[in-house]
């Protein structure tokens, strides 16, 4: 991968890893009702999970592009119009709404770990977004699996980063997210759709 193109990638990764999505919700939970260090068992649960995902997308693009020299040109299209689609649906959707469950306050560090690779790896929509997200910064010239190992190594070290912090502050960050949350995910909404427009016409 490219300098310029692995430092495009780390831009985008750092955005949408500050997207409010399942697990950083369930980070800010955690971190609320846990405190920040026992919170990092949900961090690296997630992270596993993350990395399951990215791999599972990976095999996917890879035949498709063993398959066909055009695919990766189909792929940016396809998944930009994606992820512009989930920007619309971001821009829309309703703040966020918090809601601790205080029957968790002794939950054990194992399960806060299991709790984190099942809300990454449990929605499918994750899947489109990774086969969606990753083809933009391919380069079908070079290493696949060099380039997997990269992209996987920042996004989830972006995602442990992003999330720790989230526990850190989550006493402060969570009213906040509920009194601003509708213009946050506008936008994060903005973001996805300008990620999705600008990339695919990226060479």
């Amino acid at each position: 991968m490219a300098l310029h193109t692995w430092l495009l990638y780390l831009a985008a990764a750092v955005g949408l890893s500050l997207t409010p999505g399942p697990n950083s919700l369930l980070v800010l939970t955690h971190g609320a009702l846990h405190g920040h260090r026992k919170t990092l068992f949900t961090v690296c649960g997630g992270a596993l999970g993350f990395v399951a995902l990215i791999a599972l997308s990976m095999l996917g693009i890879g035949a498709l592009l063993k398959a066909s020299a055009g695919a990766l040109v189909v792929l940016k299209l396809l998944g930009g119009a994606y992820l512009v689609w989930l920007g619309i649906q971001l821009w829309r959707a309703p703040a966020i709404h918090l809601q601790a469950d205080p029957a968790e306050t002794d939950i054990r560090s194992a399960d806060m770990f299991r709790q984190g690779v099942l809300t990454a790896v449990s929605n499918p929509k994750a899947l489109l977004f990774y086969g969606a997200f990753l083809p933009q910064f391919i380069d079908p010239g070079r290493d696949l699996v060099t380039q997997f190992i990269v992209m996987t190594t920042t996004f989830v070290a972006i995602e442990c980063v992003v999330e720790y912090l989230l526990a850190l502050l989550a006493h402060r960050i969570r009213p906040w997210l509920q009194r601003v949350g509708k213009n946050f995910n506008r936008v994060c909404g903005a973001m996805f759709v300008a990620v999705g427009v600008a990339l695919p016409m990226t060479k």
